[in-house]
């Protein structure tokens, strides 16, 4: 495959993928309240049901990732863009609460199997081993997924109306996520896979019985390492897109202030790629993910200790933290598992992350009604954990790799 497919195939993901979250992930911040007065529930009640997707997804994600083992990332990308629709259509005619679950419900199903993990896994199965520049470079084009997506949502809410709002972003998944994930590369990877399988059916049942006797141990605590590491750090991801405003004048900020410094979250995760990119790209990503780990929890604790000064390099050092984190979702499987089964495994070390997701905007907002300011210190503990995770995983090394790869 030449540089300049490669390159089409990351820019055609990465706007599919901005898309999608735009249209999902980032929906409810703009349509909650409209959507609550209009269908005669509280917003609450829009945010449990965006939370019910979140559970969907995560039930589903590890079936998505098969699905792209088995058949490619260009069938089942393509597949959601059709679900996306459908759920946003959904919404689009609700009249009340099961309309308004139900179209959250299909929206779950299209993220199982549409957002990052789906993409990460499509870039694999193209690329194998070589995907990190690919997966970090789709990463830079959806960082912006908020950006365009905020801004466009609520001037299509305050033309037309929440309803069409969710009609013109379905029309924009069949008119242009759909077209763009169908001209993705057919992947290889099935004639790939057939072939491992062939080869360790024929090898000798005893020295593959004492080889899955000696990884499975070290093996299980990567994976329990990775799961804990990813559902601490979404929780944190979350969690402040959800609250950093109000986080941020529970400590002092004023409100236009903490605008500002919340808005410096974008920018800095987009930076944190783009150093991913490049003056990092040579650097195994586990050492880059372990000095991202720490930058919550650094930038957590300058702003505890001095202040409103302090504001705005907390938000920095989160965003472009999160930012190769987001990256790192990504590359970690793929360096310390290899390519072989890498959607289903990715699907699995993704459900509590997931969850901790979909709890994450209530958890920490409990947090700050109870304790303020000091919440931060709760977010601050948990960045421990993840880099104390972080540290605590090894790479099995080349000569482990070849036979996973």
């Amino acid at each position: 495959m030449t540089q300049t497919s490669r390159t089409a195939t990351i820019v055609q993901l990465g706007i599919a993928q901005t898309l999608a979250w735009a249209s999902s992930y980032y929906l409810p911040a703009i349509l909650a309240v409209p959507m609550a007065k209009d269908l005669g529930v509280s917003t609450p009640t829009v945010f449990a049901a965006f939370s019910a997707a979140l559970v969907v997804s995560a039930l589903l994600g590890p079936a998505a990732g098969k699905a792209i083992d088995r058949h490619g990332g260009k069938p089942v990308l393509a597949a959601n863009s059709v679900i996306f629709a459908a759920g946003l259509i959904t919404l689009t005619f609700a009249q009340g609460p099961v309309g308004l679950f139900a179209g959250w419900v299909i929206l779950g199903v299209a993220m199982a199997a549409g957002l990052y993990e789906a993409a990460f896994a499509a870039l694999v199965h193209l690329y194998g081993k070589d995907a990190r520049g690919a997966i970090t470079g789709i990463t830079l084009f959806a960082g912006f997924a908020s950006t365009v997506g905020w801004p466009l949502s609520t001037w299509m809410e305050l033309e037309w109306g929440w309803r069409t709002t969710c009609l013109v972003w379905a029309a924009m998944h069949l008119l242009l996520g759909l077209p763009l994930n169908w001209r993705l590369p057919a992947s290889p990877a099935h004639a790939i896979t057939h072939t491992t399988k062939a080869q360790a059916e024929a090898a000798p049942a005893q020295a593959t019985n004492t080889a899955a006797t000696s990884a499975i141990n070290p093996a299980t605590r990567t994976a329990a390492l990775l799961a804990l590491i990813f559902a601490v750090t979404w929780f944190i991801s979350t969690a402040m897109a959800a609250h950093l405003p109000r986080l941020l004048q529970a400590h002092g900020v004023p409100l236009a202030t903490a605008l500002v410094f919340a808005g410096l979250v974008g920018p800095a995760q987009v930076a944190g790629r783009l150093l991913e990119y490049g003056l990092l790209r040579n650097i195994h990503p586990l050492i880059s993910a372990r000095v991202a780990g720490i930058m919550h929890t650094l930038g957590a604790m300058v702003f505890l200790f001095f202040g409103v000064p302090a504001g705005a390099l907390f938000t920095l050092l989160h965003g472009a933290g999160n930012g190769v984190l987001t990256i790192a979702k990504g590359t970690l499987p793929l360096v310390l598992f290899g390519v072989r089964d890498y959607g289903a495994r990715q699907g699995l070390l993704m459900v509590p992350a997931r969850f901790a997701q979909a709890t994450a905007p209530w958890l920490f907002g409990l947090a700050i009604d109870s304790f303020g300011a000091g919440a931060l210190w709760f977010s601050a503990a948990l960045g421990l954990v993840a880099f104390a995770a972080l540290m605590l995983l090894r790479d099995p090394g080349p000569a482990t790799a070849q036979h996973r790869n």
